[in-house]
C-alpha cells in the first residue's frame, strides 16, 4: 500500500500552501504516496497560477482520513470558509487554522489512519492559544503522542544533526544540560539512526558546549564534568560515541562526514552549520516518537509570501523522508517478526 502522508498547512499567511501546492504539481509522486491535506482546498490553492503542463491540482475534499482515495490528492476539511488572509501578514485566523491543521492531523495520526505526517511551517508566536502553549511543533508531538522525550533530528544526503536542548533561551541552556539529558538524547539519536535509517552500528560525534570545548577547564568545565563522562559511558557499553569537538573547527574542517550524526547542545550551534550546508534540501525529523513526522528545514517566510517565489524543495524532501521513514519501520518490524 502507498504511504499515507498527512500534511498540516501551517501558518497559510506564510508559504505553506505554496510549497505543498508547487510541491504536488509532479503528478508522480502520487505513485509514491497518497497525500492528504488538512486544510479547504478552495482556500488554500484556489489563487495559484496555473501551471502550463499540469494544470490546477484538483484534490478530492473529504470530512474524515477515513474517506481518502489512495493514490489521489486528498484534502480534509478541518475549518469553515468563512475567513479572509493577506500573504505575508499573521493573523489570529491564519493562526487558528494552523493549530486546526495540525490537531486534526495528529489525531488521525493517533488514530492509525495516516502513516506520517509532513508538517509546513508555523509562526509560534501565531499559534499560541489558551489550549495550545508550545513553543513549536516538536514539542506539541512529543506532549500529544506521550513521549517522555524526543530528538530534533535534522537531515540531509551528507549531514545529520540533532540537539539536545531545543528552543529555549540560549541563558538557560547550561543549566538544562545534565548528563542525565544528556544521556537520553543520546539514547533517541542512536536509536534512530538503526531504526529509521538503517545504520546498524552508527558512530556518533557530540559537540563541547563551550569555546574550543572548554580548553580542558579554562573556558569553562561542562565538557569534563558532563559531557566526558557520558561519552566514556557510552563508549564502556560498546557505542561509537566520540567527542566533545569545538564546533566551530568540527564543521569548519569537514570532521563532520566522518560520523552518521552529529549532536550539539544547544539550537543555534546545530542548525546554523547545518542550514549554512544542506538549507535547501534539509529536512527536520522528530526522533524518539512512536510516530513519524518530519518538516521542511525552514520557516514561515512571510517576505516571499504571495508572490509565488517560494522553493519547495525542503517540503519535497521532508515527503520523501517522510515516505522512506514509514518503508525503513516497516521492513524493521517484519525482519523482527522473521526472527
Amino acid at each position: 500500500m502507498l504511504p499515507r502522508i498527512g500534511i498540516s498547512v501551517g501558518d497559510l499567511a506564510g508559504i505553506g500552501p505554496e510549497i505543498i501546492y508547487k510541491t504536488f504539481l509532479d503528478s508522480r509522486l502520487l505513485k509514491y504516496c497518497t497525500p492528504v491535506v488538512y486544510g479547504t482546498a478552495t482556500v488554500l490553492f484556489d489563487e495559484f497560477p496555473v501551471d502550463e503542463q499540469a494544470g490546477h491540482l484538483t484534490f478530492r475534499q473529504v470530512r474524515s482520513a477515513a474517506d481518502i482515495d489512495p493514490g489521489k490528492l486528498n484534502a480534509v476539511t478541518c475549518w469553515e470558509d468563512d475567513f479572509s488572509l493577506t500573504p505575508g501578514q499573521p493573523s489570529a485566523a491564519s493562526g487558528a487554522a494552523a493549530r486546526q491543521s495540525l490537531l486534526a492531523a495528529a489525531r488521525d495520526l493517533k488514530a492509525g489512519l495516516l502513516d506520517a505526517l509532513v508538517t509546513a511551517p508555523i509562526s509560534k508566536e501565531n499559534t499560541q492559544a489558551d489550549d495550545f502553549r508550545y513553543p513549536g511543533h516538536t514539542e506539541f508531538l512529543t506532549s500529544f503522542f506521550g513521549a517522555p522525550e524526543s530528538l530534533m533530528l535534522l537531515a540531509s544526503e551528507e549531514l545529520r544533526v540533532a540537539t539536545v536542548t531545543g528552543h529555549i533561551a540560549l541563558k538557560d541552556v547550561p543549566g538544562k544540560i545534565t548528563k542525565e539529558l544528556l544521556a537520553t538524547k543520546l539514547r533517541i539519536l542512536l536509536n534512530s539512526l538503526k531504526q529509521d535509517f538503517g545504520i546498524q552500528k552508527p558512530r556518533v560525534a557530540v559537540l563541547g558546549l563551550n569555546p574550543h570545548a572548554g580548553e580542558n577547564g579554562l573556558l569553562g568545565t561542562e565538557e569534563q564534568e558532563i559531557v566526558e563522562p557520558v561519552i566514556q559511558d557510552f563508549l564502556n557499553d560498546g557505542h561509537l560515541v566520540f567527542g566533545p569537538f569545538p564546533a566551530d573547527g568540527y564543521f569548519g574542517t569537514g570532521q563532520f562526514r566522518q560520523f552518521d550524526a552529529t549532536l550539539s547542545l544547544y539550537h543555534d550551534q546545530g542548525l546554523i552549520p547545518f542550514k549554512t550546508l544542506a538549507f535547501e534540501r534539509g529536512v527536520n525529523f522528530t526522533a524518539g516518537l512512536p510516530v513519524i513526522r518530519t518538516s521542511p528545514d525552514h520557516g514561515t517566510a512571510y517576505g516571499l509570501a504571495g508572490s509565488f517565489r517560494a522553493d519547495p524543495t525542503s517540503f519535497r524532501e521532508a515527503l520523501y523522508m517522510a515516505c522512506n521513514l514509514v518503508r525503513e519501520r516497516a521492513g524493521q518490524a517484519a525482519l523482527k517478526e522473521k526472527r
